[in-house]
């Protein structure tokens, strides 16, 4: 309920955390032990990005200080994140990429956007056939189109050889978008009708997964700065996954 996760998908994340390394000290703090187990630091972050509940909030919650909180999110934070796929994709597969705002109070990664608000334009990589995440592309300004973005933010690497399905936003990107109407055509010829109607419903299954990562509602508003809009992304992310594979 707090995290998004069954008991056993925590687990799982949990076992993420530590070959990570989330049980070592923290760097910053040599000799001084964590007053929480792994397993309590690793749901406090999640809690975090699930409630989006303030430091001062979580932390009677977990009987340490709102510092101590802090330091947590702080170094384990990162360590939840999306872990590289293990199999690059092949030609064979059917990919789709698409970008969401994530309001941020970091505005060296954000700008006044479309949706009225400072945010960051994150490109979002899946696998259409199970809408898993492949990858999480960096954060850009909100203003920044997809097709730059699509480049800017590493996703295009991120894609290898694969068929990648995107919206009309990318063109020129080589990407598959749909069809388009010339200067002075009235209507698309039937099949062109056909393929883009396809197109619509395997496009659909990202936006499917972005009304799924807003339920962690540290993305409706990060108020992380620095690297923390990345990392909250890739997280929920990950998160995203374990939930999805049950």
């Amino acid at each position: 309920m707090f995290t998004g996760l069954r008991p056993r998908q925590f687990q799982r994340l949990v076992r993420a955390v530590h070959r990570a390394g989330g049980q070592a000290l923290d760097p910053g703090r040599p000799g001084h032990p964590w007053s929480l187990s792994l397993e309590d630091r690793v749901l406090l972050v999640a809690m975090y990005c699930r409630t989006n509940l303030s430091m001062p909030q979580l932390a009677p919650l977990f009987g340490i200080s709102t510092a101590a909180v802090g330091r947590i999110i702080k170094r384990h934070g990162p360590l939840v994140t999306l872990a590289p796929a293990k199999r690059r994709p092949g030609s064979n597969d059917m990919l789709a990429v698409d970008g969401t705002l994530v309001p941020t109070r970091d505005l060296s990664v954000a700008a006044s956007s479309k949706n009225h608000r400072y945010s960051a334009n994150m490109q979002v990589l899946i696998k259409a056939e199970t809408k898993l995440m492949l990858a999480v592309g960096r954060p850009l300004p909100g203003n920044h189109n997809d097709c730059t973005a699509f480049a800017d933010s590493g996703i295009k690497t991120a894609c290898e050889d694969a068929i990648v399905i995107a919206d009309g936003g990318y063109q020129d990107t080589g990407l598959l978008i749909p069809h388009r109407r010339q200067a002075g055509q009235e209507r698309l010829p039937q099949w062109k009708e056909e393929h883009n109607a396809s197109h619509r419903r395997v496009r659909a299954r990202v936006e499917h997964v972005f009304a799924r990562m807003k339920n962690w509602k540290i993305l409706r508003d990060c108020r992380l700065k620095s690297d923390g809009v990345h990392w909250a992304t890739s997280g929920v992310a990950h998160m995203h996954n374990l939930a999805l594979a049950g």
